[in-house]
């Protein structure tokens, strides 16, 4: 038999130990979370996290008969803000950071004051936070309340003083876990729940505001100052969805070029990180998609040709077709744009009132004159698909003729086309036009050509267009009163411009 050398057994032992040690280490790269639910015995409870404003179910355990369990996998979680969710449909939040192996110990009578989290510096950190903010809005609601019953301004004046001394707490407290815990997941998170401070407007040596929109113009600038827009682990909690989504609706000016314009360099930035960039692209996909706000469809087709058709490489083929489809024929309605140009057939007010009381007049499809939307003569046009059969078009003709008889005067004309065909949708129309006496505009219609309605993408009844002299659209999907002010506002302001 032969004998190994000491030498020889100590490298294979070390050889060994790296091996098995190297095993134990790569083991460790993935999660392992204790948790200890003293008063759930043989429980069953959901690991999740939070994406946006979701909670998405990772994983579930059923705890032992002291209330014990682990959630455990090779791999590592994505860092964010997860949750426990417990059968009395309670929910307990805590971060995951790069240390991802440690203890929850809790109780679901007392979620805030019993959990303790050992083995997680970012969890130790976050649940004495929330303990802190808790206390101090305990306080600030107690001194609120007493607010509101003090009789005396000394008594307004020490509450207002004691509520300034709570904010500066909580601040000096954020500063202190930014600087004391720079680099863990929880510093980051904290920066993130901080609205920007704007400073007080720039004023000259006598004091007066030199910039009025000062505040407004820092305030954008600056709005994504605590957050990084790119760090993905905000993507799972619920700040970056609710920063991000109140920056471009009520931030950022409602004005589609301007829109545009402030969310490129947006959508670029999110280029940084995969995610980021598909949940930034497909938020305002979906939001400018289904926007009522008027021209905000210039936005959606802008974004879904520049992005989301190139590069949202997570959509099927099927689903870019029908979006290129809709595309097309949605692009040449967008502000802007020269109405596309169509044939009807006027019907006469005579017409109309002899039809009242001869049924084969009403019954005569094959009456009035040809023209084209392009011929009619106008310095605004107010172009309106309606159907007598529909309740909202019952309420808002009458309402169009109205605004009607008082812009006829100043060169405005409508062309009210009914989409109801054939000879019972004629005789309908006929009754209708009658007893709400809608005469002195073009009431027009194709009894048995309905290619407008694809020209125009009509999908729902009433839809009204405003057009200028030369059939550019000016505003869309408006009611008559909107149309009136526009119509008067920029008649107003033509007024004003010199004569060339």
């Amino acid at each position: 038999m032969r004998a190994f050398s000491s030498k020889r057994v100590f490298h294979f032992v070390s050889v060994f130990l790296v091996f098995f040690l190297s095993i134990a280490y790569l083991s460790a790269q993935g999660y392992e979370i204790k948790v200890k639910v003293s008063n759930l015995p043989e429980a069953s409870i959901i690991l999740g996290h939070h994406f946006a404003t979701n909670l998405l179910p990772d994983d579930t355990i059923k705890l032992d008969k002291k209330g014990e369990g682990v959630f455990k996998g090779k791999d590592k979680l994505k860092e964010g803000m997860y949750f426990l969710y417990f059968p009395s449909r309670v929910i307990l939040d805590f971060l995951v950071g790069s240390d991802q192996i440690f203890t929850i110990q809790t109780d679901t009578t007392d979620l805030q004051g019993k959990t303790v989290v050992t083995g997680s510096t970012d969890n130790e950190v976050f649940f004495a936070y929330q303990k802190f903010i808790a206390e101090k809005r305990r306080q600030q609601q107690q001194l609120q309340e007493e607010f509101r019953t003090a009789s005396d301004s000394a008594s307004k004046n020490r509450i207002t003083q004691k509520l300034k001394e709570i904010d500066n707490e909580v601040i000096t407290e954020i500063n202190k876990i930014l600087t004391n815990f720079k680099g863990y997941f929880v510093a980051d998170f904290v920066k993130a729940t901080r609205d920007v401070e704007v400073p007080d407007y720039p004023r000259d040596a006598q004091g007066n505001v030199l910039d009025s929109a000062f505040k407004y113009k820092y305030y954008k600038a600056h709005y994504f100052d605590n957050m990084d827009f790119t760090d993905a682990r905000l993507l799972r909690t619920p700040i970056y969805d609710e920063k991000f989504k109140f920056y471009f609706q009520k931030v950022l000016l409602q004005v589609p070029d301007s829109l545009i314009k402030e969310l490129d360099p947006l959508i670029e930035k999110a280029r940084k990180d995969p995610e980021v960039f598909r949940y930034v692209l497909v938020t305002l996909f979906n939001h400018y998609a289904q926007s009522q706000i008027m021209g905000h469809d210039g936005v959606f087709i802008h974004i879904a040709e520049k992005y989301y058709i190139p590069e949202a490489t997570w959509a099927n083929t099927d689903f870019i077709t029908k979006l290129k489809e809709q595309i097309n024929k949605r692009k040449p309605l967008l502000i802007g744009q020269t109405a596309p140009d169509f044939q009807l057939v006027l019907i006469p007010d005579d017409h109309f009132r002899q039809a009242a009381t001869d049924t084969t007049a009403a019954a005569n499809v094959y009456v009035g004159s040809f023209f084209r939307l392009m011929n009619v003569k106008a310095k605004y046009t107010i172009l309106m698909f309606w159907e007598c059969d529909c309740g909202h078009c019952q309420k808002a003709m009458p309402e169009l003729h109205q605004v009607f008889n008082r812009l006829k005067d100043k060169g405005v004309q409508v062309v009210a086309v009914h989409m109801l065909g054939g000879v019972e949708g004629k005789k309908k129309w006929i009754k209708w036009v009658n007893e709400h006496e809608l005469y002195g505009w073009i009431n027009a219609w194709n009894p048995y050509d309905y290619k407008y309605k694809e020209l125009y993408d009509i999908k729902s009844t009433p839809i009204l267009y405003l057009l200028d002299e030369n059939k550019k659209i000016v505003a869309k999907l408006i009611t008559p009163e909107a149309a009136e002010e526009i119509i008067n506002a920029l008649l107003k302001e033509n007024s004003k411009k010199p004569l060339t």
